[in-house]
Protein backbone atom coordinates (compact mmCIF):
# COMPACT_ATOMS: atom_id res chain seq x y z
CA UNK A 1 0.00 0.00 0.00
CA UNK A 2 1.14 3.94 -0.58
CA UNK A 3 2.05 5.86 2.25
CA UNK A 4 0.10 8.60 3.27
CA UNK A 5 1.42 11.73 2.15
CA UNK A 6 3.49 13.49 4.69
CA UNK A 7 1.82 17.24 6.01
CA UNK A 8 4.44 19.78 6.44
CA UNK A 9 5.14 21.15 9.42
CA UNK A 10 5.19 24.63 10.11
CA UNK A 11 8.23 26.21 10.49
CA UNK A 12 9.48 28.77 13.60
CA UNK A 13 12.36 30.81 14.50
CA UNK A 14 13.27 31.53 17.20
CA UNK A 15 15.49 33.99 18.15
CA UNK A 16 16.77 35.08 21.39
CA UNK A 17 20.53 36.04 23.53
CA UNK A 18 20.11 33.60 26.37
CA UNK A 19 20.88 29.65 25.60
CA UNK A 20 18.09 28.49 28.18
CA UNK A 21 15.44 30.40 26.58
CA UNK A 22 16.38 28.81 23.36
CA UNK A 23 16.87 25.46 24.68
CA UNK A 24 13.59 26.42 26.18
CA UNK A 25 11.56 27.50 23.27
CA UNK A 26 13.26 24.49 21.26
CA UNK A 27 11.34 22.14 23.50
CA UNK A 28 8.04 23.46 24.04
CA UNK A 29 7.58 23.36 20.26
CA UNK A 30 9.98 20.91 18.21
CA UNK A 31 6.51 17.99 18.63
CA UNK A 32 4.21 20.38 16.55
CA UNK A 33 6.73 22.33 14.68
CA UNK A 34 9.81 22.66 12.96
CA UNK A 35 12.18 24.99 14.91
CA UNK A 36 15.31 26.93 13.60
CA UNK A 37 16.91 28.92 16.70
CA UNK A 38 19.28 32.20 15.96
CA UNK A 39 21.08 34.06 19.22
CA UNK A 40 21.36 37.37 17.43
CA UNK A 41 19.39 39.27 15.25
CA UNK A 42 22.18 39.19 12.64
CA UNK A 43 22.01 35.47 12.38
CA UNK A 44 18.05 35.70 12.70
CA UNK A 45 18.06 38.09 9.69
CA UNK A 46 20.11 35.40 7.60
CA UNK A 47 18.46 32.31 8.24
CA UNK A 48 15.03 34.23 7.23
CA UNK A 49 15.98 35.95 4.18
CA UNK A 50 17.53 32.64 3.15
CA UNK A 51 14.41 30.28 4.02
CA UNK A 52 11.37 31.96 5.60
CA UNK A 53 9.76 30.71 8.05
CA UNK A 54 5.61 30.77 9.12
CA UNK A 55 6.39 32.84 12.31
CA UNK A 56 8.96 34.46 14.26
CA UNK A 57 8.73 34.35 18.28
CA UNK A 58 11.58 37.60 18.44
CA UNK A 59 13.07 38.54 21.40
CA UNK A 60 13.77 42.87 22.03
CA UNK A 61 16.50 43.09 24.33
CA UNK A 62 19.47 41.66 22.45
CA UNK A 63 23.45 43.49 22.47
CA UNK A 64 23.78 44.50 19.01
CA UNK A 65 20.92 44.66 16.91
CA UNK A 66 17.67 44.28 19.48
CA UNK A 67 14.41 42.88 17.75
CA UNK A 68 13.23 46.20 16.74
CA UNK A 69 15.71 46.96 14.65
CA UNK A 70 15.16 42.95 13.46
CA UNK A 71 11.69 43.32 12.99
CA UNK A 72 11.80 46.56 10.85
CA UNK A 73 14.25 45.38 8.53
CA UNK A 74 11.86 41.67 8.19
CA UNK A 75 9.23 43.86 6.93
CA UNK A 76 11.04 45.98 4.87
CA UNK A 77 12.11 43.16 2.69
CA UNK A 78 9.50 41.65 -0.11
CA UNK A 79 10.63 37.71 0.94
CA UNK A 80 9.68 38.23 4.91
CA UNK A 81 7.09 41.29 4.76
CA UNK A 82 4.20 38.60 5.82
CA UNK A 83 6.08 36.46 7.88
CA UNK A 84 3.90 36.74 11.19
CA UNK A 85 6.45 38.54 14.23
CA UNK A 86 5.81 37.80 17.89
CA UNK A 87 7.69 39.98 20.14
CA UNK A 88 8.66 37.74 23.51
CA UNK A 89 10.12 40.62 26.44
CA UNK A 90 10.68 40.53 30.33
CA UNK A 91 9.32 43.99 30.50
CA UNK A 92 6.14 44.92 28.32
CA UNK A 93 5.49 48.43 28.90
CA UNK A 94 2.50 50.44 26.84
CA UNK A 95 4.88 52.21 24.78
CA UNK A 96 7.27 49.38 23.83
CA UNK A 97 3.81 47.29 22.88
CA UNK A 98 2.93 50.53 20.30
CA UNK A 99 6.19 50.78 18.80
CA UNK A 100 6.54 47.31 17.99
CA UNK A 101 3.15 46.51 16.28
CA UNK A 102 3.47 49.95 14.29
CA UNK A 103 6.63 48.39 13.11
CA UNK A 104 4.73 45.06 11.98
CA UNK A 105 4.70 42.77 15.05
CA UNK A 106 1.50 40.53 15.56
CA UNK A 107 1.59 39.84 19.27
CA UNK A 108 3.65 39.91 22.30
CA UNK A 109 4.52 37.37 25.31
CA UNK A 110 5.87 38.11 28.44
CA UNK A 111 8.42 36.35 29.88
CA UNK A 112 7.88 34.16 32.33
CA UNK A 113 6.40 32.33 29.82
CA UNK A 114 3.63 30.05 30.03
CA UNK A 115 3.92 27.14 27.89
CA UNK A 116 -0.13 26.86 27.25
CA UNK A 117 -0.20 30.46 25.87
CA UNK A 118 2.63 30.25 23.74
CA UNK A 119 1.02 27.14 22.34
CA UNK A 120 -2.26 29.15 21.90
CA UNK A 121 -0.89 32.48 19.90
CA UNK A 122 1.23 30.29 17.82
CA UNK A 123 -1.26 28.23 16.96
CA UNK A 124 -4.05 31.44 16.01
CA UNK A 125 -1.09 33.36 14.44
CA UNK A 126 -0.14 30.76 12.05
CA UNK A 127 -4.54 29.87 11.27
CA UNK A 128 -4.75 33.39 10.62
CA UNK A 129 -1.62 33.56 8.08
CA UNK A 130 -3.19 30.35 6.66
CA UNK A 131 -6.64 31.81 6.16
CA UNK A 132 -4.91 35.19 4.62
CA UNK A 133 -3.12 33.07 2.19
CA UNK A 134 -6.33 31.24 1.19
CA UNK A 135 -8.69 34.34 1.27
CA UNK A 136 -6.06 35.59 -1.19
CA UNK A 137 -5.43 32.64 -3.47
CA UNK A 138 -9.19 33.20 -4.00
CA UNK A 139 -9.57 36.34 -4.49
CA UNK A 140 -6.44 36.29 -7.00
CA UNK A 141 -9.34 33.00 -8.81
CA UNK A 142 -11.88 35.33 -8.69
CA UNK A 143 -10.05 38.13 -10.82
CA UNK A 144 -8.88 35.17 -12.55
CA UNK A 145 -12.29 34.77 -13.17
CA UNK A 146 -13.26 37.87 -14.22
CA UNK A 147 -10.62 38.62 -16.52
CA UNK A 148 -11.88 34.65 -18.45
CA UNK A 149 -15.55 36.37 -18.34
CA UNK A 150 -14.56 39.47 -19.84
CA UNK A 151 -12.64 38.21 -22.52
CA UNK A 152 -15.56 35.62 -23.32
CA UNK A 153 -17.88 38.94 -23.14
CA UNK A 154 -15.80 40.14 -25.89
CA UNK A 155 -15.55 37.23 -27.94
CA UNK A 156 -19.23 36.61 -27.96
CA UNK A 157 -19.75 40.15 -28.84
CA UNK A 158 -17.39 39.66 -31.80
CA UNK A 159 -18.57 36.27 -32.93
CA UNK A 160 -22.41 38.03 -32.69
CA UNK A 161 -21.15 41.19 -34.69
CA UNK A 162 -19.57 38.59 -37.47
CA UNK A 163 -23.06 36.22 -37.55
CA UNK A 164 -24.65 39.68 -37.84
CA UNK A 165 -22.72 40.43 -40.76
CA UNK A 166 -22.39 37.43 -41.94
CA UNK A 167 -26.74 37.41 -41.95
CA UNK A 168 -27.05 40.97 -44.02
CA UNK A 169 -24.58 39.36 -46.91
CA UNK A 170 -26.35 36.39 -47.28
CA UNK A 171 -29.83 38.28 -47.60
CA UNK A 172 -28.15 40.98 -49.98
CA UNK A 173 -27.00 37.71 -52.17
CA UNK A 174 -29.88 35.85 -51.56
CA UNK A 175 -32.11 38.64 -53.23
CA UNK A 176 -29.98 39.41 -56.48
CA UNK A 177 -31.17 36.42 -58.45
CA UNK A 178 -34.66 38.27 -57.92
CA UNK A 179 -33.51 41.86 -58.82
CA UNK A 180 -31.74 40.99 -61.64
CA UNK A 181 -34.53 39.92 -63.30
CA UNK A 182 -36.69 43.26 -62.24
CA UNK A 183 -38.22 41.42 -58.91
CA UNK A 184 -37.34 44.47 -56.10
CA UNK A 185 -35.88 43.18 -53.55
CA UNK A 186 -38.74 44.89 -50.99
CA UNK A 187 -41.29 42.13 -52.62
CA UNK A 188 -41.95 39.42 -50.91
CA UNK A 189 -44.42 36.06 -51.43
CA UNK A 190 -47.49 38.10 -49.72
CA UNK A 191 -46.20 40.75 -51.97
CA UNK A 192 -50.21 41.99 -53.01
CA UNK A 193 -50.36 41.07 -56.54
CA UNK A 194 -51.10 44.73 -57.83
CA UNK A 195 -48.09 45.95 -56.31
CA UNK A 196 -45.73 43.00 -57.58
CA UNK A 197 -47.20 44.00 -60.75
CA UNK A 198 -46.11 47.40 -60.84
CA UNK A 199 -42.86 46.30 -58.98
CA UNK A 200 -42.23 44.34 -62.26
CA UNK A 201 -43.77 45.29 -65.36
CA UNK A 202 -41.41 48.63 -66.01
CA UNK A 203 -37.95 46.52 -66.36
CA UNK A 204 -40.13 43.86 -68.40
CA UNK A 205 -41.18 47.11 -70.87
CA UNK A 206 -37.15 48.14 -70.99
CA UNK A 207 -36.18 44.28 -71.45
CA UNK A 208 -38.50 44.40 -74.31
CA UNK A 209 -36.76 47.86 -75.69
CA UNK A 210 -33.49 46.34 -75.50
CA UNK A 211 -34.71 43.17 -77.08
CA UNK A 212 -36.09 45.42 -80.17
CA UNK A 213 -32.31 46.81 -80.08
CA UNK A 214 -30.69 43.49 -81.00
CA UNK A 215 -33.28 42.32 -83.37
CA UNK A 216 -32.74 45.98 -85.66
CA UNK A 217 -29.01 44.53 -85.81
CA UNK A 218 -30.08 41.46 -87.08
CA UNK A 219 -32.74 42.83 -89.42
CA UNK A 220 -29.54 45.03 -90.49
CA UNK A 221 -27.98 42.06 -92.14
CA UNK A 222 -30.93 40.56 -93.88
CA UNK A 223 -29.47 40.00 -97.22
CA UNK A 224 -26.71 37.85 -95.13
CA UNK A 225 -28.92 35.66 -93.50
CA UNK A 226 -31.18 35.01 -96.97
CA UNK A 227 -27.65 34.08 -98.52
CA UNK A 228 -26.51 32.21 -95.60
CA UNK A 229 -29.37 30.40 -94.43
CA UNK A 230 -26.92 28.47 -92.12
CA UNK A 231 -26.35 31.29 -90.10
CA UNK A 232 -29.18 31.06 -88.17
CA UNK A 233 -28.34 27.98 -86.73
CA UNK A 234 -25.22 29.36 -84.74
CA UNK A 235 -26.68 32.56 -83.91
CA UNK A 236 -28.34 31.50 -80.54
CA UNK A 237 -24.90 29.29 -79.80
CA UNK A 238 -23.09 32.62 -80.46
CA UNK A 239 -26.00 34.50 -77.89
CA UNK A 240 -25.89 31.24 -75.14
CA UNK A 241 -22.18 31.33 -75.14
CA UNK A 242 -21.36 35.22 -75.01
CA UNK A 243 -24.35 35.69 -72.77
CA UNK A 244 -22.94 33.01 -69.80
CA UNK A 245 -19.41 34.77 -70.25
CA UNK A 246 -21.59 37.81 -69.57
CA UNK A 247 -23.15 36.30 -66.69
CA UNK A 248 -20.37 34.84 -65.31
CA UNK A 249 -18.58 38.35 -64.85
CA UNK A 250 -21.55 40.16 -63.94
CA UNK A 251 -21.89 37.45 -61.13
CA UNK A 252 -18.67 38.15 -60.04
CA UNK A 253 -18.57 41.88 -60.07
CA UNK A 254 -21.93 42.33 -58.11
CA UNK A 255 -20.68 39.96 -55.08
CA UNK A 256 -17.70 41.59 -54.57
CA UNK A 257 -19.78 45.33 -54.86
CA UNK A 258 -21.84 43.66 -52.16
CA UNK A 259 -19.46 42.20 -50.12
CA UNK A 260 -17.19 45.24 -49.87
CA UNK A 261 -14.25 43.21 -51.78
CA UNK A 262 -14.09 45.46 -55.07
CA UNK A 263 -12.17 48.50 -53.62
CA UNK A 264 -11.33 51.62 -55.14
CA UNK A 265 -8.97 51.85 -58.34
CA UNK A 266 -9.23 47.80 -58.61
CA UNK A 267 -11.94 48.11 -61.33
CA UNK A 268 -9.20 48.34 -64.17
CA UNK A 269 -7.69 45.57 -62.54
CA UNK A 270 -10.87 43.59 -62.64
CA UNK A 271 -12.07 44.48 -66.64
CA UNK A 272 -8.97 43.45 -67.89
CA UNK A 273 -9.28 40.35 -66.16
CA UNK A 274 -12.45 39.29 -67.64
CA UNK A 275 -11.32 40.24 -70.96
CA UNK A 276 -8.46 38.05 -70.93
CA UNK A 277 -11.22 35.13 -69.83
CA UNK A 278 -13.33 36.34 -72.31
CA UNK A 279 -10.64 36.03 -75.01
CA UNK A 280 -9.49 32.34 -73.27
CA UNK A 281 -12.87 30.63 -73.38
CA UNK A 282 -14.11 32.49 -76.32
CA UNK A 283 -11.21 30.72 -78.17
CA UNK A 284 -11.78 27.10 -76.58
CA UNK A 285 -15.38 27.08 -76.84
CA UNK A 286 -15.00 28.66 -80.77
CA UNK A 287 -12.65 25.75 -81.67
CA UNK A 288 -16.02 23.16 -80.75
CA UNK A 289 -18.28 25.59 -82.49
CA UNK A 290 -16.17 26.17 -85.66
CA UNK A 291 -15.45 22.39 -85.93
CA UNK A 292 -19.46 22.39 -85.43
CA UNK A 293 -19.85 24.72 -89.03
CA UNK A 294 -17.83 22.84 -90.72
CA UNK A 295 -19.27 19.79 -90.33
CA UNK A 296 -22.64 20.92 -90.85
CA UNK A 297 -21.74 23.12 -93.93
CA UNK A 298 -19.33 20.00 -95.46
CA UNK A 299 -22.40 18.28 -95.06
CA UNK A 300 -24.35 20.95 -97.41
CA UNK A 301 -21.77 20.89 -99.88
CA UNK A 302 -21.40 24.53 -99.39
CA UNK A 303 -18.26 25.86 -100.57
CA UNK A 304 -17.38 28.27 -97.91
CA UNK A 305 -17.38 25.85 -95.15
CA UNK A 306 -13.76 26.45 -94.10
CA UNK A 307 -14.25 30.23 -93.99
CA UNK A 308 -17.96 30.01 -92.18
CA UNK A 309 -15.81 27.86 -89.37
CA UNK A 310 -13.56 30.50 -89.29
CA UNK A 311 -15.91 33.38 -88.89
CA UNK A 312 -17.77 31.45 -86.41
CA UNK A 313 -14.31 30.96 -84.54
CA UNK A 314 -13.42 34.63 -84.64
CA UNK A 315 -16.85 36.15 -83.79
CA UNK A 316 -16.96 33.39 -80.29
CA UNK A 317 -13.71 34.88 -79.43
CA UNK A 318 -14.88 38.56 -80.24
CA UNK A 319 -18.33 37.64 -78.40
CA UNK A 320 -16.95 36.46 -75.42
CA UNK A 321 -14.19 38.95 -74.66
CA UNK A 322 -17.03 42.22 -74.93
CA UNK A 323 -19.62 39.97 -72.75
CA UNK A 324 -16.56 39.62 -70.15
CA UNK A 325 -16.02 43.26 -70.16
CA UNK A 326 -19.91 43.94 -70.27
CA UNK A 327 -20.11 42.19 -67.45
CA UNK A 328 -17.38 44.10 -65.30
CA UNK A 329 -18.28 47.33 -66.52
CA UNK A 330 -22.14 47.53 -66.44
CA UNK A 331 -22.70 47.28 -62.67
CA UNK A 332 -19.85 49.34 -62.08
CA UNK A 333 -21.48 52.16 -64.28
CA UNK A 334 -24.94 51.73 -62.54
CA UNK A 335 -23.10 52.19 -59.73
CA UNK A 336 -21.43 55.36 -60.01
CA UNK A 337 -24.79 56.44 -61.69
CA UNK A 338 -26.55 56.20 -58.34
CA UNK A 339 -28.66 53.00 -60.07
CA UNK A 340 -28.84 49.64 -58.39
CA UNK A 341 -26.60 47.54 -60.45
CA UNK A 342 -28.30 44.16 -58.74
CA UNK A 343 -31.51 45.73 -60.56
CA UNK A 344 -30.40 46.40 -63.66
CA UNK A 345 -27.49 45.25 -64.70
CA UNK A 346 -28.54 41.87 -66.10
CA UNK A 347 -31.02 43.50 -68.73
CA UNK A 348 -28.42 45.80 -70.13
CA UNK A 349 -25.84 42.99 -70.11
CA UNK A 350 -28.29 40.60 -72.41
CA UNK A 351 -28.55 43.51 -74.81
CA UNK A 352 -24.44 43.87 -74.75
CA UNK A 353 -24.11 40.60 -75.46
CA UNK A 354 -26.88 39.83 -77.96
CA UNK A 355 -25.69 42.75 -79.83
CA UNK A 356 -21.99 41.93 -79.65
CA UNK A 357 -22.61 37.80 -80.75
CA UNK A 358 -25.42 37.94 -83.71
CA UNK A 359 -23.42 41.51 -85.06
CA UNK A 360 -19.95 40.00 -84.88
CA UNK A 361 -21.40 36.72 -86.51
CA UNK A 362 -23.36 38.68 -89.56
CA UNK A 363 -20.74 41.48 -90.01
CA UNK A 364 -17.58 38.63 -90.19
CA UNK A 365 -20.17 36.88 -92.69
CA UNK A 366 -20.69 39.81 -95.05
CA UNK A 367 -17.19 40.65 -95.33
CA UNK A 368 -15.61 37.42 -95.46
CA UNK A 369 -17.96 35.08 -96.95
CA UNK A 370 -18.66 35.81 -100.95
Amino acid sequence: MNAPPTIKKATILVVDDTPHNLTLMSSLLRGDYQVKVANSGEKALAIALLEPPDLILLDIMMPGMDGYEVCERLKRSATTAQVPVIFITANAEVDDETRGLELGAVDYITKPISPPIVLARIKNHLALQNYGRALEQKVQEVEASHEVIRRKGEEVSRLYDAVIAEQKRSMALSLQPGTMVGVEAEERPTTPWLRSLRLRHPWLQINLLTAFVAAAVVGMFQGTIDRLLILTMFLPVLAGQSGNTGSQALAITLRGITLGELKSGKEAALIRKEALLGLLNGALVGLVAATCMFVVASLQHLPSAMMLSIVVFLAMIGSCIVSGIAGAIVPLVLKRLGADPVTASSIFLTTATDVASMGMLLTLAAILVK
